[in-house]
Protein backbone atom coordinates (compact mmCIF):
# COMPACT_ATOMS: atom_id res chain seq x y z
CA UNK A 1 0.00 0.00 0.00
CA UNK A 2 1.43 3.14 -1.20
CA UNK A 3 1.80 6.27 1.35
CA UNK A 4 -0.26 8.67 -0.79
CA UNK A 5 -3.84 7.83 -2.78
CA UNK A 6 -5.55 10.08 -4.56
CA UNK A 7 -8.28 12.42 -3.33
CA UNK A 8 -10.70 11.46 -5.63
CA UNK A 9 -10.92 7.75 -4.66
CA UNK A 10 -11.31 8.16 -1.06
CA UNK A 11 -13.29 6.47 1.38
CA UNK A 12 -16.66 7.75 1.65
CA UNK A 13 -16.31 7.91 5.28
CA UNK A 14 -13.51 10.87 5.30
CA UNK A 15 -14.92 14.40 5.08
CA UNK A 16 -12.17 15.95 3.12
CA UNK A 17 -12.30 18.19 0.03
CA UNK A 18 -11.64 15.55 -3.22
CA UNK A 19 -10.51 18.16 -5.81
CA UNK A 20 -8.81 20.53 -3.89
CA UNK A 21 -5.27 18.36 -4.64
CA UNK A 22 -4.90 15.70 -6.15
CA UNK A 23 -2.72 13.60 -3.43
CA UNK A 24 -3.84 12.75 0.02
CA UNK A 25 -1.68 10.54 2.84
CA UNK A 26 -3.42 7.53 2.74
CA UNK A 27 -3.79 5.07 6.34
CA UNK A 28 -1.34 2.28 7.27
CA UNK A 29 -2.69 -1.49 7.62
CA UNK A 30 -3.91 -0.94 11.23
CA UNK A 31 -6.19 -1.29 14.04
CA UNK A 32 -9.00 -0.46 11.90
CA UNK A 33 -10.36 -1.05 7.93
CA UNK A 34 -8.96 1.23 5.51
CA UNK A 35 -12.66 1.79 4.32
CA UNK A 36 -13.78 2.90 7.91
CA UNK A 37 -10.62 4.79 9.69
CA UNK A 38 -9.14 7.91 8.17
CA UNK A 39 -5.26 8.92 8.76
CA UNK A 40 -4.17 10.55 11.94
CA UNK A 41 -2.51 13.40 9.52
CA UNK A 42 -5.67 14.58 7.78
CA UNK A 43 -7.62 14.60 11.29
CA UNK A 44 -4.54 16.47 12.24
CA UNK A 45 -4.86 18.83 9.21
CA UNK A 46 -7.97 18.74 7.60
CA UNK A 47 -10.63 18.37 10.32
CA UNK A 48 -8.92 19.44 13.26
CA UNK A 49 -7.05 22.65 11.48
CA UNK A 50 -4.28 22.69 13.94
CA UNK A 51 -1.69 22.10 11.43
CA UNK A 52 -1.41 23.45 7.80
CA UNK A 53 0.50 20.89 5.86
CA UNK A 54 2.29 17.44 6.29
CA UNK A 55 5.49 18.85 7.19
CA UNK A 56 3.64 20.91 10.34
CA UNK A 57 1.75 17.55 11.18
CA UNK A 58 5.00 15.28 11.06
CA UNK A 59 6.49 17.73 13.60
CA UNK A 60 3.58 17.78 15.88
CA UNK A 61 3.36 13.77 15.90
CA UNK A 62 7.09 13.77 16.50
CA UNK A 63 7.27 16.22 19.60
CA UNK A 64 4.79 13.37 21.11
CA UNK A 65 1.46 16.20 21.46
CA UNK A 66 -1.50 13.71 19.89
CA UNK A 67 -2.37 10.79 21.95
CA UNK A 68 -4.90 7.98 20.49
CA UNK A 69 -6.76 6.32 22.94
CA UNK A 70 -3.74 7.61 26.09
CA UNK A 71 -0.97 6.64 23.81
CA UNK A 72 1.42 8.48 22.05
CA UNK A 73 1.08 7.87 17.79
CA UNK A 74 3.74 9.49 16.10
CA UNK A 75 2.50 8.08 12.42
CA UNK A 76 1.34 10.22 10.08
CA UNK A 77 -0.69 7.21 8.55
CA UNK A 78 -1.99 5.73 11.94
CA UNK A 79 -5.53 4.35 11.09
CA UNK A 80 -8.03 6.99 13.00
CA UNK A 81 -11.78 4.71 13.53
CA UNK A 82 -14.73 4.72 14.89
CA UNK A 83 -15.32 5.30 19.00
CA UNK A 84 -10.79 6.24 19.07
CA UNK A 85 -10.42 9.20 21.61
CA UNK A 86 -7.97 11.38 20.45
CA UNK A 87 -6.19 13.60 22.83
CA UNK A 88 -3.93 17.13 22.75
CA UNK A 89 -3.05 17.40 26.26
CA UNK A 90 -1.42 21.09 25.28
CA UNK A 91 -4.68 22.36 24.19
CA UNK A 92 -6.27 20.27 27.13
CA UNK A 93 -8.84 19.05 24.34
CA UNK A 94 -10.08 15.53 23.12
CA UNK A 95 -12.43 14.05 20.77
CA UNK A 96 -14.50 10.90 20.15
CA UNK A 97 -14.55 9.73 16.52
CA UNK A 98 -18.22 8.97 15.71
CA UNK A 99 -20.43 8.61 12.30
CA UNK A 100 -23.00 11.11 11.06
CA UNK A 101 -26.18 9.78 9.41
CA UNK A 102 -23.84 9.58 6.16
CA UNK A 103 -21.52 7.40 7.04
CA UNK A 104 -18.78 9.99 7.47
CA UNK A 105 -15.93 9.78 9.87
CA UNK A 106 -16.61 13.11 12.07
CA UNK A 107 -14.96 14.49 15.62
CA UNK A 108 -16.84 15.16 18.81
CA UNK A 109 -15.31 17.16 21.86
CA UNK A 110 -15.80 16.25 24.82
CA UNK A 111 -15.66 16.95 28.51
CA UNK A 112 -12.24 16.69 30.35
CA UNK A 113 -13.66 13.63 32.82
CA UNK A 114 -14.66 12.04 29.66
CA UNK A 115 -11.47 9.58 28.79
CA UNK A 116 -12.82 6.18 28.36
CA UNK A 117 -13.63 4.19 25.36
CA UNK A 118 -16.44 1.62 24.23
CA UNK A 119 -15.13 -1.51 22.13
CA UNK A 120 -17.38 -4.19 20.72
CA UNK A 121 -16.13 -7.38 21.21
CA UNK A 122 -16.02 -9.11 18.43
CA UNK A 123 -14.41 -12.37 19.34
CA UNK A 124 -12.71 -14.48 21.80
CA UNK A 125 -9.40 -16.56 21.97
CA UNK A 126 -8.29 -18.93 24.63
CA UNK A 127 -4.76 -18.30 25.21
CA UNK A 128 -1.72 -19.73 27.44
CA UNK A 129 -3.05 -21.83 30.61
CA UNK A 130 -6.70 -21.37 29.10
CA UNK A 131 -7.51 -17.64 29.64
CA UNK A 132 -9.97 -15.98 28.02
CA UNK A 133 -8.82 -13.35 25.30
CA UNK A 134 -10.99 -10.64 24.12
CA UNK A 135 -10.99 -9.30 20.71
CA UNK A 136 -12.04 -6.26 20.39
CA UNK A 137 -13.07 -3.12 17.75
CA UNK A 138 -10.74 -1.34 17.62
CA UNK A 139 -8.23 -3.85 16.85
CA UNK A 140 -6.59 -4.59 21.05
CA UNK A 141 -6.93 -7.22 22.87
CA UNK A 142 -7.71 -7.63 26.87
CA UNK A 143 -8.36 -10.56 29.10
CA UNK A 144 -11.72 -11.36 30.32
CA UNK A 145 -14.06 -14.40 30.71
CA UNK A 146 -16.95 -16.70 29.80
CA UNK A 147 -19.16 -14.06 31.20
CA UNK A 148 -18.49 -11.67 27.97
CA UNK A 149 -20.17 -12.85 24.96
CA UNK A 150 -19.61 -11.72 21.07
CA UNK A 151 -21.52 -8.52 20.04
CA UNK A 152 -21.44 -7.39 23.55
CA UNK A 153 -19.60 -4.12 24.29
CA UNK A 154 -17.38 -3.27 27.13
CA UNK A 155 -16.17 0.21 28.46
CA UNK A 156 -12.46 0.58 28.89
CA UNK A 157 -10.47 3.01 30.77
CA UNK A 158 -7.30 4.88 29.09
CA UNK A 159 -4.45 4.65 28.86
CA UNK A 160 -4.36 1.27 30.87
CA UNK A 161 -7.91 -0.50 29.23
CA UNK A 162 -9.12 -1.68 32.27
CA UNK A 163 -12.53 -3.11 31.93
CA UNK A 164 -14.72 -1.19 33.74
CA UNK A 165 -17.86 -2.16 32.73
CA UNK A 166 -19.59 -4.82 30.91
CA UNK A 167 -22.83 -4.03 28.51
CA UNK A 168 -24.31 -7.07 27.22
CA UNK A 169 -26.05 -7.56 23.56
CA UNK A 170 -29.67 -8.02 24.75
CA UNK A 171 -32.84 -7.29 24.16
CA UNK A 172 -33.84 -4.06 25.86
CA UNK A 173 -30.24 -2.49 25.86
CA UNK A 174 -29.44 0.87 23.80
CA UNK A 175 -27.59 0.27 20.57
CA UNK A 176 -25.81 2.44 18.17
CA UNK A 177 -26.04 1.89 14.08
CA UNK A 178 -22.64 2.08 12.54
CA UNK A 179 -23.40 0.91 8.92
CA UNK A 180 -26.24 0.92 6.39
CA UNK A 181 -28.73 2.88 5.50
CA UNK A 182 -29.55 3.68 9.16
CA UNK A 183 -25.76 4.46 9.89
CA UNK A 184 -25.44 7.11 13.05
CA UNK A 185 -29.52 6.03 14.32
CA UNK A 186 -29.79 5.32 18.23
CA UNK A 187 -32.29 2.78 19.23
CA UNK A 188 -33.24 0.16 21.77
CA UNK A 189 -32.83 -3.35 20.68
CA UNK A 190 -36.63 -4.72 20.15
CA UNK A 191 -36.06 -7.75 18.86
CA UNK A 192 -32.74 -10.65 17.96
CA UNK A 193 -33.74 -12.31 14.78
CA UNK A 194 -31.17 -15.84 14.76
CA UNK A 195 -31.52 -17.06 10.94
CA UNK A 196 -30.21 -20.43 10.69
CA UNK A 197 -28.72 -20.45 7.21
CA UNK A 198 -25.49 -18.59 5.89
CA UNK A 199 -27.77 -14.96 5.68
CA UNK A 200 -26.82 -12.53 8.47
CA UNK A 201 -28.97 -12.39 11.72
CA UNK A 202 -30.92 -8.99 12.17
CA UNK A 203 -31.92 -7.27 14.91
CA UNK A 204 -35.17 -5.02 15.19
CA UNK A 205 -34.46 -1.43 16.40
CA UNK A 206 -37.22 1.05 18.29
CA UNK A 207 -36.49 4.64 18.07
CA UNK A 208 -37.97 7.68 16.02
CA UNK A 209 -39.56 4.52 14.32
CA UNK A 210 -39.15 0.85 14.04
CA UNK A 211 -36.56 -0.41 11.40
CA UNK A 212 -34.73 -3.73 10.99
CA UNK A 213 -31.21 -4.14 9.97
CA UNK A 214 -28.28 -6.80 10.31
CA UNK A 215 -26.87 -7.83 13.55
CA UNK A 216 -22.86 -6.83 12.18
CA UNK A 217 -24.30 -3.12 12.32
CA UNK A 218 -25.36 -2.80 15.70
CA UNK A 219 -22.75 -1.92 18.69
CA UNK A 220 -24.57 -1.60 22.10
CA UNK A 221 -23.74 1.45 23.99
CA UNK A 222 -25.63 1.41 26.87
CA UNK A 223 -28.54 0.05 29.04
CA UNK A 224 -31.15 2.92 29.75
CA UNK A 225 -28.45 5.68 28.78
CA UNK A 226 -25.50 5.49 26.56
CA UNK A 227 -22.28 4.86 28.90
CA UNK A 228 -20.49 7.33 26.75
CA UNK A 229 -21.31 10.82 25.76
CA UNK A 230 -22.36 11.03 21.97
CA UNK A 231 -23.70 14.24 21.60
CA UNK A 232 -20.52 16.27 21.88
CA UNK A 233 -19.82 19.47 19.73
CA UNK A 234 -18.81 18.27 16.42
CA UNK A 235 -15.94 19.86 14.50
CA UNK A 236 -16.88 20.97 11.42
Amino acid sequence: MGKHQKRISVPNSWQVSKKSNKWVTSTRPGPHHKEQSIPLAVVLRDMLGIVDNRAEAKRVLSEGKVLVDGVVRKDLRFPIGLLDVVSIPDEDVSYRVLLDRKGRLELHKLEDSDVNKLCRINGKTVIKNGVIQLNLSDGSNVVGSNDYNTKDSIILSLPDKNVLKHIKYEVGNLAMIVGGRHTGEIGTIKEINTVRSSRNNTVSISGDYDFETIEDYVVVIGENEPEIKLGGEAVE
